[in-house]
């Protein structure tokens, strides 16, 4: 049943929180001539004592408050319960075996088994949860080699994005004496008898986790060789801040190197291993204003993916021995939909759209003929098309946001998909319903929003809404299934997914929307989208909650300070929360080309107007807060959650909780256990459920 706020006063949910003591110091910055007070820098410094304290109180706090939620417990048990049912992940054959990952239900990791036949008997081929007893050991890339006969794999620990190699016997499944260490930001590329791979000069021990990336280098990794023989492909000691990958064509006759300056815009560089007369790298796509990407190669020509004078993306041909942009050839034009990617598989090109954020795939060949559009199950999202030459089939996965992810085989040369594999959650589908509705932002633009509830729900004004946005790095927001997510709408709230500007739901066009002096953009869509909610009486003001992270934790940041009286609830997960400092750790420096940076003094201007951290003001009723981060994460540094933590607790002038949850032997989220995600989810469900008013 709900309760009541006046319960909830009563449960406790208004009492008065004793923080932590959280000490200020006098540190000031001066931008281009306007002074910035910073008191709480010593929390940047994350191997202090003194940090660590802070860590333990501030947790202490958090787990004091959410141990008074009554019906925390039965949260648990159903998130264990939806949580607990077989996930395939789809087949692909690489050799002789069918590989695919399966977790039994409440795994910590996912393991990767193999079959000689689809459907046949199957063993483990790599299980890790069998590397550390906490499950925090996490499978991050892997790839096999054109053979089969070797896969080169990389594990992450404590969700940290340092990675360490290694290499596997596929026959014995016994692991090689190769190690590679330092690896970071890497792809694993293999041409003969070794893989290309990327990764940087060993770091000092206390600014790992902080400490800014620079010279990242590319390097060749022969099997059986110790990591100091690896032969240095590429570096760059003039662009510190540029990070560069190698990736090599299906035939391995193409080295494609490519780099980039930040998150957007790339520069491609060939070789051609068939000319030996070419010895080093030559330019293929200068860089950086566009985002160039190489398809397969169709003998000595590359089929590429770009952006350039084509907003939604289009398909070229180029030939490496004339790469000037008047000899590219026009294979796929650019369509009223932003293409997303293209595979390949059987010789053909699968061409991914967005229509309205969700999936669109065709089928053409390499000539950019069309054999035929997919047809697809439903309004969701699809992934997976693709395979090598060779194949007669490939294996995709459809997904929504009421549909757990579904598994069908593709016949390549009839365009027949049959279904191959079925998620069994324990839940009855047809009792949920997702619709798409259209709202103008603040400056009437039309943004597309997804609404997915319990069957029956009435417009009456009081419906739990939670409402979940990125808006941002040209990453789209698309259909996606989540138990958790689920549990919300089995409550009877509303999940709402917002396609904000700055991702790539439609096109170059809409992420440039969205980004640099633009972003604001973002936050009006997003704070636009509760608006709307409220006004065709879907909700209200009491009963919103917002959620996002990385990106989205700054939405979430920048919206709850911009509009605290639009909000009950606040989630920012692993947010980039301070906007003038952000660029000096890690990654950061990687962003500035979506956010401009403090250095240059007007875009310190703009990052000022809504850097979270900055805008919160003493005196001000801010929505129930509970911040999550990782203490390995080393993505967006936790000193973002910290800083704006310390300082929301301290200007707050409302009854609402400002709490922090620090998440130990975790970082920015990937590779995260099982067993971590149902404690996170949780502890957020019961916050926000209690926030706005309901329970059992």
């Amino acid at each position: 049943m709900s309760v009541s706020f006046m319960t909830l006063q009563a449960m406790g949910q208004q009492q008065h929180i004793n923080y932590p003591d959280t000490k200020k110091v006098d540190t000031v910055d001066d931008y281009h001539g306007t002074k910035i007070a910073d008191p709480y820098r010593w929390l940047e410094n994350d191997h202090s004592e003194e940090i660590k304290a802070w860590v333990i109180a501030q947790n202490k706090v958090t787990q004091d408050y959410l141990s008074q939620i009554p019906f925390r417990a039965e949260i648990r048990k159903r998130l264990e319960e939806l949580w607990n049912y077989p996930k395939n992940g789809a087949p692909v054959k690489h050799g002789d075996y069918y590989y695919y990952f399966k977790n039994d239900g409440l795994q910590n990791q996912a393991v990767l088994y193999r079959s000689a036949t689809l459907g046949g008997p199957s063993e483990v081929f790599l299980d890790p949860n069998k590397l550390s007893a906490a499950g925090t050991t996490a499978l991050g890339n892997i790839s096999f080699s054109k053979d089969g006969k070797y896969a080169a794999y990389l594990l992450a620990k404590a969700g940290s994005d340092w990675q360490e190699g290694f290499v596997i016997d596929v026959a014995t499944k016994q692991l090689l004496a190769d190690k590679l260490e330092w690896v970071k930001f890497s792809g694993l590329a293999w041409k003969g008898n070794g893989f290309y791979y990327s990764r940087y000069d060993k770091p000092n021990e206390q600014s790992k986790l902080s400490g800014k990336n620079e010279y990242q280098k590319v390097y060749y990794h022969q099997l059986g060789d110790a990591q100091d023989k690896d032969q240095l492909i590429y570096k760059d000691d003039a662009h510190p801040l540029r990070n560069a990958g190698v990736q090599v064509t299906e035939d391995e006759r193409f080295l494609i190197l490519s780099t980039t300056e930040g998150t957007s815009g790339a520069e491609l560089h060939y070789k051609d291993t068939h000319n030996p007369s070419q010895q080093d790298f030559a330019l293929l796509v200068k860089g950086f204003d566009y985002e160039p990407q190489v398809i397969d190669n169709d003998g000595d020509k590359l089929l590429v993916r770009t952006n350039h004078n084509a907003p939604n993306y289009k398909v070229v041909l180029i030939d490496p021995a004339h790469p000037e942009e008047a000899n590219w050839k026009v294979v796929v034009p650019e369509r009223k939909e932003a293409l997303q990617g293209v595979g390949t598989g059987g010789g053909y090109l699968f061409l991914s759209y967005l229509k309205d954020a969700s999936t669109k795939v065709y089928q053409h060949d390499y000539q950019g003929k069309l054999v035929r559009e997919i047809k697809l199950p439903g309004i969701g999202a699809a992934g997976g098309f693709g395979g090598k030459k060779a194949d007669k089939e490939f294996f995709y996965s459809f997904t929504s946001f009421v549909t757990p992810p579904t598994i069908y085989k593709y016949d390549i040369s009839t365009g027949a998909s049959v279904l191959y594999d079925k998620a069994a959650v324990k839940f009855n589908p047809a009792d949920f319903e997702t619709k798409q509705v259209f709202f103008k932002s603040a400056d009437g633009e039309s943004i597309p929003m997804f609404l997915s509830y319990k069957k029956g729900i009435k417009t009456n004004g009081n419906n739990p809404v939670l409402i979940y946005g990125y808006g941002g790095f040209n990453i789209p927001q698309t259909p996606g299934f989540s138990v958790s997510n689920l549990y919300f709408m089995e409550q009877g709230g509303i999940y709402a997914v917002v396609g904000l500007r700055g991702g790539s739901e439609y096109g170059e066009a809409w992420h440039k929307a969205g980004m640099l002096d633009k972003k604001q953009n973002v936050f009006n869509d997003f704070i636009g989208a509760a608006e709307y909610l409220v006004k065709t009486k879907y909700t209200n003001p009491l009963k919103i909650a917002i959620r996002g992270g990385s990106n989205g934790g700054l939405l979430v940041g920048a919206c709850m300070t911009q509009r605290p009286d639009l909000f009950r609830v606040a989630l920012p997960a692993v947010g980039v929360l301070d906007m003038l400092r952000y660029q000096k750790f890690t990654i950061g420096w990687a962003w500035a080309v979506e956010y401009g940076s403090s250095d240059n003094a007007e875009q310190f201007k703009y990052l000022l107007k809504y850097s979270p951290l900055h805008n919160l003001k003493p005196g001000t009723s801010y929505p129930a807060t509970l911040i999550t981060t990782g203490d390995h994460d080393d993505r967006v540094v936790p000193a973002h959650s910290f800083k704006f933590a310390a300082t929301l607790q301290a200007d707050n002038a409302g009854p609402n909780p400002a709490l922090i949850r620090i998440e130990t032997q975790a970082g920015h989220g990937a590779g995260k256990p099982t067993s971590k995600l149902i404690d996170e989810a949780t502890d957020i469900w019961a916050f926000t459920m209690y926030n706005l008013g309901m329970g059992k």
